[in-house]
C-alpha cells in the first residue's frame, strides 16, 4: 500500500506541474458533448440528461475520481440551452465547475449547425496535508509549497466555443475550452517560520473535435456507429477511437482504443423507451497496469420528446345534423 500511495504522489506532482488544470477525460465521450462543446446544446430536439461517474485506476488510494451531470434542451427549434456540472477529484486536488451553455441553430444543407458559447464558475482546491498525502519522510510544517491548512480559489472567468453539425447520420464538432487562460491563485498559509507563499495554477486552453457516422447494414435493425475523439492542450494531444454496434437502438457494445494505452470495453442499453444505462471498463496496457485495477464509468441519462403532436379536430357536417 505505501508503494502505490508514493507511486501517486510522486505522479501528482509531475501531473501538477506539467500539465496544470487538466480537463478529464472519458471513455463514453458521445454523452459528455455538452461539457466540451455548447454548440451542441439542444441539437438532440430533446430534454436530455446524462450523468457520468468515471472512478480512474481504481486501487490507489485518491485516484481521480469524476462526477459530471449535463442536462440540455431545444427552445423553440433554434435555440439550444444547457447546463453542465463536474466535480473532479485527484488525490488532495479538488475542483468543481459550472457552465451555462447557449447554442443558436440554423439549417445548413441536410443537417443543423450549432454556434454555441458557454461561461460559468470554476473551484479549486488543494488540501495536502488535511487529507494525509505526506509521505512519512516529509515534514509538511517545513515546507511552504505544501498547503497544510488548505486552500481554494474562486473564479469567474471560464469562457468556451463551439460548433456542433448534425444529420440524421453524420456529426461533426469543434470546439475550445477556457479560452481566457484565467488563472486560480493558491495562498498556501504561513508555516512554522512565518514564511507565506502563493501558487498560481492557469487553466489551459483545451481544443476539441468530434466526428461519427452512423451505418446502417441490410439488416435494418443493425447499426455500426465509429467515432473520432480528439483532445489536446497544445502541448499535449489525445485520439480516442470508438466502434460501437448498435441493435434495435436499444442495446449497443464495442471497444475504443485511446493513444495513452488504453483499450475500453463498452456495453449499454435503453430501458422503457428513454431512459439508458451503460457502462464502460479501461484497461491500461502500459507499465501502471501492474498498479491499479483498471478504470470504470458508469453512464445514466434519460431524453424526453416534449413535441406534442395536434389531435385532429372533429367537425360535424351539417348534411348528417
Amino acid at each position: 500500500m505505501r508503494k502505490k500511495s508514493l507511486f501517486l504522489a510522486i505522479f501528482l506532482v509531475f501531473s501538477l506541474l506539467l500539465k496544470a488544470q487538466q480537463d478529464p477525460q472519458f471513455t463514453q465521450n458521445m454523452f459528455t458533448q455538452l461539457l466540451i462543446n455548447p454548440g451542441y446544446a439542444g441539437s438532440e430536439d430533446k430534454i436530455c440528461a446524462y450523468a457520468l461517474q468515471r472512478i480512474q485506476w481504481s486501487g490507489f488510494d485518491g485516484a481521480p475520481s469524476i462526477t459530471v451531470f449535463n442536462v440540455d434542451a431545444a427552445i423553440k427549434n433554434r435555440i439550444g440551452l444547457g447546463v453542465s456540472l463536474e466535480n473532479d477529484e485527484l488525490g488532495f486536488d479538488k475542483n468543481f465547475k459550472i457552465n451555462l451553455s447557449i447554442a443558436y441553430k440554423q439549417t445548413v444543407g441536410k443537417g443543423k449547425l450549432g454556434i454555441g458559447i458557454k461561461w460559468g464558475v470554476a473551484n479549486s482546491s488543494i488540501s495536502v496535508g488535511q487529507e494525509g498525502w505526506i509521505t512519512p519522510d516529509v515534514d509538511a510544517d517545513s515546507d511552504i509549497a505544501i498547503p497544510v491548512d488548505g486552500s481554494n480559489d474562486l473564479d469567474f472567468l471560464d469562457f468556451g466555443f463551439g460548433l456542433y453539425y448534425k444529420t440524421q447520420n453524420v456529426y461533426l464538432g469543434i470546439s475550445s475550452t477556457h479560452l481566457l487562460g484565467s488563472e486560480f491563485e493558491f495562498n498556501s498559509g504561513t508555516n512554522t517560520e512565518g514564511t507565506t507563499t502563493t501558487t498560481k495554477v492557469a487553466l489551459k486552453r483545451h481544443y476539441y473535435l468530434t466526428a461519427g457516422y452512423n451505418l446502417p447494414f441490410a439488416n435494418p435493425l443493425l447499426e455500426f456507429k465509429p467515432n473520432i475523439f480528439v483532445q489536446s492542450d497544445g502541448t499535449n494531444t489525445q485520439l480516442s477511437i470508438n466502434a460501437l454496434f448498435e441493435y434495435n437502438k436499444k442495446l449497443w457494445g464495442g471497444v475504443s482504443l485511446r493513444t495513452d494505452n488504453a483499450i475500453s470495453g463498452i456495453f449499454g442499453l435503453e430501458l422503457f423507451n428513454w431512459a439508458k444505462v451503460s457502462y464502460s471498463y479501461d484497461f491500461v496496457v502500459s507499465d501502471i497496469m501492474g498498479y491499479n485495477d483498471g478504470t470504470h464509468e458508469i453512464m445514466m441519462g434519460f431524453c424526453l420528446d416534449v413535441k406534442k403532436d395536434k389531435t385532429p379536430e372533429k367537425y360535424k357536417s351539417i348534411r348528417f345534423l
